[in-house]
């Protein structure tokens, strides 16, 4: 009843980059952006608001991504950082780092990278789990 409400994605999506476009450097976005070519460079949401980017089957962005709501269906080459919600569908290729808040994983995603928590990275310290001593 008085829980903080987690931002849900956007439902639609402001910008598109075309299949067969080929983009060199960064990109800041706001609302939602669905990619459907290659992008070499950061991909950045900009505001306080929370942003979607789709990555669809075909496409492919080396650089860094920092969203708060990011779906990958394609290839992603450089740290990946999802402040809400991650998804990798089941065509999802990722090379490197991962860090986030909700994750969701298809059957034949696959991510070659560590996989971190951001409630990990915010805590500071790990958590260490005790057995139940048997009586």
């Amino acid at each position: 009843m008085f829980r903080k409400k987690a931002y849900k994605p956007l439902g639609r999506i402001d910008s598109l980059i075309g299949a067969g476009t080929k983009i060199e450097g960064s990109i800041a976005f706001a609302g939602g952006l669905r990619v459907d070519g290659e992008v070499k460079g950061d991909v950045r949401a900009t505001g306080e608001l929370p942003s979607t980017l789709v990555v669809s089957e075909h496409a492919c962005i080396e650089g860094e991504i920092s969203v708060s709501h990011l779906v990958i269906n394609g290839a992603v080459i450089g740290p990946v950082f999802s402040s809400e919600l991650l998804e990798l569908q089941s065509h999802a290729r990722v090379t490197g780092d991962v860090q986030y808040n909700t994750i969701e994983i298809h059957l034949g995603a696959v991510v070659q990278g560590r996989l971190v928590h951001q409630g990990a990275l915010t805590a500071g310290k790990t958590k260490e789990l005790k057995l139940a001593s048997s009586n």
